[in-house]
């Protein structure tokens, strides 16, 4: 058996990861599309705003210990990569998010189509876990972050189920979700994958940087509260008024 698979071992590697670290957590899942259409540019943009924001929040050293991010991509086929190497991991909680001071922006390509639903499902399941395996290690946390960035639609069938799922978990306060349209996404749509108190906003060009500096502040802020607290976000400048409709 691989020792990765092992539950056993997986829960003495989670013991030795809190003994070490007993800070509260705030998981954050990336949920980002590499489909073909984020060739180019976009993708060149969206790779530099992750190194911005790995740099960012490893200069703070308490987010650097309480913020935990994981890496979801959908282009062609959903991958969870390894937050500590940017290459394809299991979908396992224990490898699935790691705190800043440990992440490695990954460097992502762009292909194939969209399947939106199937990444979003995949990430509220391993944001439950990682949730449960900080309960049974006695350590306390932050509501958890998903943030959703596409430039279009859904692609694989049943995302709406995806979409209501995502939806429900946000108005249990289970999740704060934040959806981010870049230029030739299906707003309307994307609007389906969120609460009513935060619809989905629509990126200013390729304002990648813009945007993965303000998710810098905004964690490095939730970090310095503490778990439970209404914590104010800085303002938000990397976004335009939706007109496609």
């Amino acid at each position: 058996m691989d020792e990765r698979s092992d539950p056993l071992h997986g829960d003495v590697l989670a013991g030795v990861e809190f003994a070490d670290n007993p800070e509260p957590r705030c998981a954050v899942a990336l949920v980002l599309d590499t489909s073909g259409s984020m060739h180019g540019r976009a993708i060149a943009e969206l790779n530099a705003g992750l190194q911005s924001l790995a740099a960012a929040l490893k200069a703070d050293t308490l987010a650097s210990l309480r913020v935990e991010i994981g890496v979801l991509t959908f282009g062609g086929s959903v991958r969870v990569l390894d937050p500590a190497g940017g290459v394809e991991a299991p979908a396992d909680p224990a490898d699935a998010f790691v705190t800043v001071d440990r992440f490695v922006a990954p460097a992502l390509s762009a292909d194939g189509e969209t399947p939106m639903g199937e990444a979003v499902g995949r990430a509220l399941a391993l944001i439950r876990a990682r949730k449960e395996r900080y309960r049974t290690n006695g350590i306390d946390y932050f509501r958890p972050w998903l943030l959703l960035v596409t430039d279009g639609r859904p692609t694989d069938r049943g995302w709406e189920a995806a979409a209501d799922e995502a939806r429900a978990e946000e108005g249990r306060r289970g999740v704060s979700l934040y959806a981010v349209g870049v230029e030739g996404a299906d707003m309307r749509t994307l609007a389906r994958f969120c609460g009513e108190d935060r619809p989905p906003l629509k990126l200013a060009g390729l304002a990648f940087n813009e945007l993965f500096t303000w998710l810098s502040k905004s964690l490095s802020a939730v970090s310095q509260s503490r778990p439970g607290d209404q914590t104010p976000l800085p303002p938000v400048g990397w976004a335009v008024a939706d007109t496609s409709h």
